[in-house]
């Protein structure tokens, strides 16, 4: 087999992979733009002025939507009303904390971070 075919039928092999994995976890998560494998949405928010991006896309999605920043799923409350409902009506669900990967590091997985 040409070498280019097999890089060529691996690529599109780890490509459908990564589709699937994101379509399958994807079940739980409010909506949100179609990810890219590995970049996710980042090309299609603007990192210079992120409010306006987030913005555009709340008017589409609703104000609680999913954005992929790498493969990284992350759910963005658009709002005073949405940020109210998460933080008072369910406060309880709200209140523990994700993982902060620099913070980890720093303190070698040993606890919690001040920088969190």
């Amino acid at each position: 087999m040409d070498p280019v075919v097999a890089l060529v039928l691996c690529l599109s092999c780890l490509l459908l992979l990564s589709l699937w994995r994101q379509r399958s976890g994807r079940g739980k998560l409010p909506p949100g733009p179609m990810p890219l494998p590995i970049l996710g949405n980042i090309l299609q928010i603007d990192i210079k002025n992120m409010s306006k991006s987030l913005t555009n896309l709340s008017k589409v999605y609703g104000p609680v939507f999913t954005v992929y920043l790498g493969l990284r799923p992350t759910v963005v409350l658009h709002g005073y009303e949405a940020v109210k409902e998460a933080l008072i009506d369910h406060g309880e669900v709200f209140s523990g904390r994700g993982s902060f990967p620099v913070g980890d590091r720093v303190t070698k997985g040993l606890g919690k971070c001040a920088c969190m």
